[in-house]
C-alpha cells in the first residue's frame, strides 16, 4: 500500500505530517506527531485519530456547521489534552493535507493549542510548529477559570468574566461576575456563597418550571443583584460567551432596580450592575 502521509519537517521531538483524510493516521504517529489533516475536525473524524493518539492535529472547519458540529472534535481532544485546531476552509482545498499546510488560516483552537501559543488567525504551518515545539499545560478542572478583568468603575468595581461560580473568589464581593452557568437552586447556592457584588448566569434553557433560573429570587433575597442570558444565544460554560453573545431572560427586583431589562445586552446590563448598584 502506498504511504499517504507526507512528512514536512521532522526533529527529535517528531514530525508535522500532512494527510489527506484522518483515517490515514498510522501507529507510528502515536505521541510524537503533529498531524496536518484535510479532514473536518468533528468528532468522527476525532475517533479516527484517537486509534493513534498523535502529539497534536490540525483540520478544517466546514463552515463550522450546525451546533457546531463541524468543529467538536476540538473539545474531544482537549478532554484528552492533545492541541488541536482548525483552519478556515475557505483558506484551504479539501482533500489536500499539504495545501493545509501551506494555505491554511487557524480559525479555532482548544485550550492546550492556546497553551502551545496557537491563535487565531495564524498561519497552518506557524500552529504545526508551535505545537510540535511546546507542551501544553495539565491544569487541574479548577484551574482552567478562564478569568479576566473587562472593565473597572472609577470607585474600583470591577465585571470579571469566568467560566463558572465556583471560580469566583473573596475579591468578587466587590465585583459583578458574569458566568457561564445556569441560575437553577443549587447555582443559587454557589453564588450566594461568592457573594459577589452582582452577577450575570445562564438561564440554562430555562427548564421546566423556569427552575434554570429560580436562583433569581433566592438572590435576590440574598441582597444579591443578578440576571440570567438566554441559554440558546450564549454558549453554557463559555463565560466570554455570556458576556459577548448573551441577551438578558430575567432579572431579580435589585437587577431590575439598576436598570437591567430583558433583551439588554449581557455587557450592558454588567454595566447598569457594576455602575448603579448601591454597596450592601
Amino acid at each position: 500500500m502506498t504511504d499517504l502521509q507526507t512528512v514536512l519537517f521532522e526533529s527529535p521531538r517528531g514530525a508535522i505530517v500532512a494527510l489527506d483524510s484522518a483515517a490515514d493516521v498510522l501507529p507510528r504517529n502515536r505521541g510524537r506527531d503533529v498531524l496536518v489533516t484535510a479532514s473536518y475536525i468533528g468528532v468522527l473524524p476525532a475517533r479516527l485519530v484517537h486509534e493513534h493518539l498523535p502529539r497534536a492535529v490540525i483540520g478544517f472547519d466546514g463552515g463550522v456547521g450546525p451546533l457546531g458540529a463541524n468543529i467538536a472534535g476540538l473539545w474531544y481532544y482537549e478532554a484528552l489534552n492533545i492541541p488541536a485546531a482548525a483552519v478556515d476552509v475557505m483558506t484551504i482545498i479539501l482533500g489536500d493535507g499539504v495545501d493545509v499546510y501551506d494555505n491554511g488560516l487557524v480559525s479555532f483552537m482548544n485550550r492546550p493549542a492556546a497553551d502551545c501559543g496557537v491563535v487565531p488567525g495564524m498561519p497552518a504551518r506557524e500552529a504545526a510548529h508551535r505545537m510540535l515545539e511546546h507542551e501544553p499545560g495539565q491544569p487541574t478542572a479548577y484551574q482552567v477559570t478562564n478569568r479576566r478583568v473587562l472593565y473597572q468603575s472609577p470607585e474600583g468595581r470591577q465585571v470579571v468574566v469566568t467560566d463558572s461560580i465556583i471560580f469566583g473568589t473573596e475579591a468578587d464581593r466587590r465585583n459583578i461576575l458574569v458566568t457561564a452557568g445556569h441560575t437553577g437552586r443549587s447555582g443559587a447556592r454557589h453564588i450566594i456563597h461568592v457573594s459577589p457584588y452582582g452577577f450575570i448566569c445562564s438561564d440554562g434553557g430555562r427548564g421546566r418550571n423556569d427552575s434554570g433560573m429560580a436562583g433569581l429570587v433566592l438572590t435576590n433575597d440574598a441582597g444579591i443583584a443578578g440576571a440570567t442570558v438566554d441559554a440558546k444565544l450564549a454558549r453554557m460554560g463559555d463565560g466570554m460567551s455570556t458576556y459577548e453573545d448573551g441577551v438578558i431572560s430575567a432579572a431579580n427586583a435589585l437587577a431590575l432596580n439598576c436598570g437591567v431589562t430583558v433583551g439588554m445586552s449581557a455587557q450592558a446590563a454588567a454595566l447598569c450592575l457594576v455602575n448603579r448598584y448601591q454597596a450592601r
